[in-house]
């Protein structure tokens, strides 16, 4: 920046360049306004920015507040040419004038070392220097004779107000003049807790607010935030109550029950404290993280206590014996679930960008509470067991009412499910091709389903707001600009969902720039509590609007939804860039976007297609004959000095008030220049000291120009902003643009992207390479557990159960292939591998007696039937609150809970037939070994009894 500052337009190095590090969405928007409108735009916003800007900038994480336009005070000096010339007077030397007899002197001290003679005391010398009341500057002598008649004074040649800076921007909330402020969140900084003391700070200030001034909070993004986790919040809840019902259900004993709720409460608040070491937040993504967890959770304890159970039910043992047999059973296979499930989330730790953001939170909240799930299931769970537990309440011993009822007719149907899925197991492990035909058809499945979802990055979901923004003609007036959006502002107060409105009437949100043919709305909706029904939704908001603005001829009317993930684009949507790499001008790349959205609008996928390049905007043009000025004596820069002064707002001096330092500008009055021909009635001195009319030496001439010359990469580009067409995903519509890109665009120009739909590009490959390197890292777990090279594909194979479930449920539900999606794929990754473990594991150690594969498959198969099921159960009722979610978020715990949900599903019902399957398929050339190298030798010595698994009835023989 410092190497550029001298190539800067002298204008431009006067205001200064500030480099800063800031957020491209908005926390908040404030409005200050008057409703008695008894003060106006100017009073309001210079209190604006003396009281309340500074106090807000000082709250930690919000310094880079600011308030659209420039409301500051200013010394405006309204110059009348007409008397100007009549008096021969220049604009410079009026400048002159103020620049002389307006600066800040220091004049010194009487007395002040070294003196030539003792003095007893020093005093300041002061004086007025800057001036500071129009009277003041309206008494600037211009002219005077030695005589002292004749004195010309500045009052003669024009008059002088105290008012803004800048009157290119107007703003109004709910119709009343205000000044909007917007509260940038620092990077880093935590929004709940800024958006929290920004409304405290503003409640203090308010106090000393002048009669006939208030605030209201016009957009606060923190809302949805705070919405969304009070949602998951009480998601979690649910997943609570559901877990426990379900094990309580299963393991059919309030003292069985409650040793798995403890270890679901341990292992939560242990996760904690391991989020806050890592110093992470709660948030959403954490959030999603634990409601997962709670089904995951509780998995390792219920596989500890219904095997405890099991044991003493079969074997008559005492609590403690049969805790100490449980584990010598179970450790191994908890050990092997702990490490797959952690596992499977390594590579997210060296995932970048946006993509590797979101997953990270999550999938790192899951390993620990996974880990401490198993420390826990290995510890305390066995000892709560032993304790807890009592003999008399298991198997046949019970005569209790709620047995009779619920419990006996429950086992004795679960026992005749057990039989038949023992039945269904040995079908399909006798026919091998029958099975591996069965699972290519899967296979196959899964690839026309990846085909078939559609792709996207984030849901968009209902953040509680909404955009307008307004588009007149090329140099349309401000005037013209303000009924625009005044007409905006009330089509969207008049629907019942709408709280307020903020105009901001100047300046474009669609590439952040102020212009008078632009207005700019933050439409506020109710708090969720209040919007009842699908009509009072963002969307149907947005609906109607559209609808609504079709009664506005002036203007192009557009709304949006705010962009999913804050800081990705100003709007929802997608941010498409064309690019001229080659030698064309503006007007060709106008032309090529054009072309471009005219072809593009025929494809369906795509709606709302808009770009705000406009290098055809009406100009005056001033040609300067300057032979002509030449030979009447008159400078260059004279003209063109002459010029900026009265038709720009030229700042050429300083004044002190309210202790601060504010400008004084110069400008012609406006009746002086609303016509192109008052450029014609203003005079310059020539070198001889006559007055000539710059009629003489110049042509005015209307032409076209670009309003605005924007680069992206250091291109000449054109943003064109759109989004997906109803019931299309946003990952057909990149593909329908850069389709339409391909066939459009013509050598020398080029397309990239920007905002949402980059990160979606970036995060396609990325959540590919995440899910591989998963699998790698399972295959290499389950390759060192069992010591063996073949035998984790008995687990692995298990996977595409998942992913068929997956994406079948998403289909079914019309969703997409989206970042929630994926992350919730790659959970399945480790589920479930955990069924089929629970599986192998037992099939392993029935090998190691002595049992042939084929049986040893399909005994390890029902006695862990029910163990499976209870924790896939649990699990699955736990992720049921996400699917059937309402509210604020919705949409993306529904993307990450159908995906689980379904896959789960698949995994439990489907893949519970073919492990054994794909057991005996990997182990037959191992048919005539005695014994087996497993991590779970210990334990492969006892004999297990081929009774039930866990029925509390007795045993049926598969």
């Amino acid at each position: 920046v410092n190497l550029a500052l001298p190539q800067l337009p002298e204008a431009v190095s006067k205001q200064g360049v500030a480099v800063k590090k800031v957020s491209s969405t908005f926390l908040m928007v404030i409005a200050l306004y008057s409703p008695d409108g008894s003060l106006d735009d100017v009073a309001v916003g210079n209190y604006a920015n003396l009281y309340v800007l500074d106090a807000l900038k000082r709250i930690p994480g919000a310094n880079q507040s600011s308030i659209f336009g420039i409301p500051d005070y200013a010394m405006r000096v309204w110059l009348k040419p007409d008397r100007l010339s009549d008096l021969g007077l220049t604009t410079d030397e009026v400048i002159s004038a103020i620049q002389g007899q307006n600066q800040q002197f220091a004049i010194g001290q009487i007395g002040q070392a070294p003196t030539d003679r003792p003095v007893e005391l020093t005093f300041p010398v002061s004086t007025q220097g800057r001036l500071t009341t129009p009277e003041e500057f309206e008494n600037i002598i211009l002219r005077s004779s030695a005589a002292g008649a004749g004195i010309v004074r500045l009052r003669d040649v024009g008059y002088v107000t105290l008012g803004m800076q800048s009157y290119g921007l107007q703003s109004r909330f709910n119709g009343k003049t205000g000044i909007a402020l917007a509260v940038y969140q620092q990077p880093g900084a935590n929004a709940l807790a800024v958006a929290t003391e920004v409304r405290n700070t503003l409640e203090e200030l308010k106090k000393n607010f002048p009669a006939g001034l208030d605030y209201a909070i016009a957009l606060d993004t923190t809302k949805f935030v705070k919405a969304s986790i009070d949602e998951v919040v009480k998601t979690l809840i649910e997943a609570i109550v559901l877990v426990i019902l379900v094990v309580f259900i299963f393991l059919q004993s309030w003292r069985a029950t409650v040793i798995p709720i403890i270890a679901v409460f341990v292992s939560i608040i242990g996760t904690f404290g391991g989020m806050y070491l890592l110093g992470f937040s709660i948030n959403m993504l954490t959030l999603f993280g634990l409601v997962l967890a709670i089904g995951i959770v509780v998995d390792d304890a219920i596989v500890v206590v219904e095997n405890v159970e099991r044991n003493m039910a079969e074997f008559h043992l005492p609590p403690r014996e049969a805790a100490f047999r449980a584990m010598e059973e179970v450790t191994g296979p908890v050990i092997a679930i702990v490490l797959v499930l952690s596992a499977v989330f390594v590579p997210v730790g060296f995932l970048g960008g946006m993509t590797g953001t979101l997953y990270k939170q999550f999938a790192i909240t899951i390993a620990i509470s996974v880990a401490l799930s198993g420390l826990v299931a290995l510890t305390l769970s066995p000892a709560l067991a032993a304790k807890l537990l009592k003999p008399g309440e298991h198997g046949d011993q019970r005569t209790d009412f709620l047995y009779r009822v619920f419990f006996g007719p429950f086992n004795r149907g679960f026992d005749r499910l057990t039989h038949g899925y023992a039945g269904g197991v040995r079908f399909i492990v006798k026919r091998i091709l029958l099975g591996l035909a069965l699972f290519a058809v899967m296979l196959f499945a899964i690839y026309g389903l990846f085909r078939t979802v559609p792709s996207s990055f984030v849901p968009p979901e209902d953040q509680g707001y909404v955009f307008g923004v307004g588009l007149l003609p090329d140099a349309a007036s401000l005037g013209r600009t303000n009924e625009v959006g005044a007409q905006i502002s009330e089509i969207f107060r008049q629907n019942e969902a709408v709280h307020s409105v903020v105009e901001v009437n100047g300046y474009s949100l669609l590439d952040s720039q102020l212009k008078t043919n632009a207005s700019t709305l933050f439409v506020s909706l109710k708090d969720y509590e209040e919007r009842h029904g699908e009509a009072m939704t963002a969307p149907s908001v947005i609906a109607y609007a559209m609808k609504a603005f079709s009664k506005i001829n002036e203007a192009i009317a557009l709304v949006f939804n705010p962009p999913s993930i804050p800081g990705l684009g100003t709007t929802g949507g997608f941010e498409f860039w064309i690019q001229n790499r080659g030698s064309g001008d503006a007007k060709q790349l106008e032309k090529v976007t054009r072309d471009f959205i005219a072809k593009a609008k025929e494809r369906p996928e795509l709606a709302g297609l808009n770009s705000t390049i406009r290098t055809a905007s009406q100009q005056l043009y001033v040609y300067l004959d300057r032979e002509q000025a030449n030979t009447l004596g008159v400078p260059v820069q004279n003209v063109f000095g002459t010029l900026q002064a009265l038709f720009g707002s030229l700042y050429v001096s300083q004044f002190n008030k309210f202790s601060r330092v504010w400008q004084v500008i110069v400008q012609a009055a406006p009746e002086y220049r609303s016509r192109p021909d008052d450029i014609k009635k203003i005079y310059v001195r020539s070198t001889n000291g006559g007055m000539v009319p710059l009629e003489a030496v110049v042509k005015l001439e209307y032409t076209t120009a670009p309003d605005l010359i924007t680069r992206f990469n250091n291109f000449p580009a054109a943003k064109v902003t759109g989004s997906s067409a109803s019931g299309f995903s946003s990952g057909q519509a990149t593909l329908a643009m850069e389709a339409v890109a391909q066939e459009v665009l013509p050598e020398g120009f080029s397309f990239a992207w920007s905002g949402e739909t980059f990160e979606q590009k970036k995060s396609g490959g990325a959540s590919a390479m995440v899910f591989v390197y998963g699998l790698i890292m399972v295959f290499l777990i389950l390759a060192a557990q069992y010591e063996k090279w073949s035998l984790p594909f008995s687990v692995m194979m298990a996977v595409p159960f998942g992913v068929f479930g997956a994406l079948l449920a998403v289909w079914l539900r019309g969703m997409e292939n989206d970042v929630y999606f994926q992350i919730g794929l790659l959970t399945l990754v480790g589920l479930a591998a955990k069924n089929a473990i629970l599986i192998v594991e037992f099939a392993v150690m029935k090998h190691e007696e002595g049992m042939p594969v084929f049986e040893s498959a399909i005994e390890a198969a029902r006695l862990r039937f029910r163990p499976i099921l209870m924790t896939s159960l649990a699990f699955i009722l736990g992720a049921i609150p996400l699917v059937l979610a309402t509210g604020a978020g919705a949409n993306s715990r529904h993307s990450i809970g159908t995906g689980i949900v379904g896959g789960m599903t698949a995994a439990t019902v489907l893949a519970i037939f073919f492990v054994p399957l794909f057991f005996r398929l990997f182990e037959m050339r191992g048919e005539k070994k005695t014994t087996h190298p497993n991590l779970l030798s210990q334990g492969g010595k006892e004999t297990l009894a081929a009774g039930s698994e866990g029925s509390p009835e007795g045993s049926h023989n598969a």
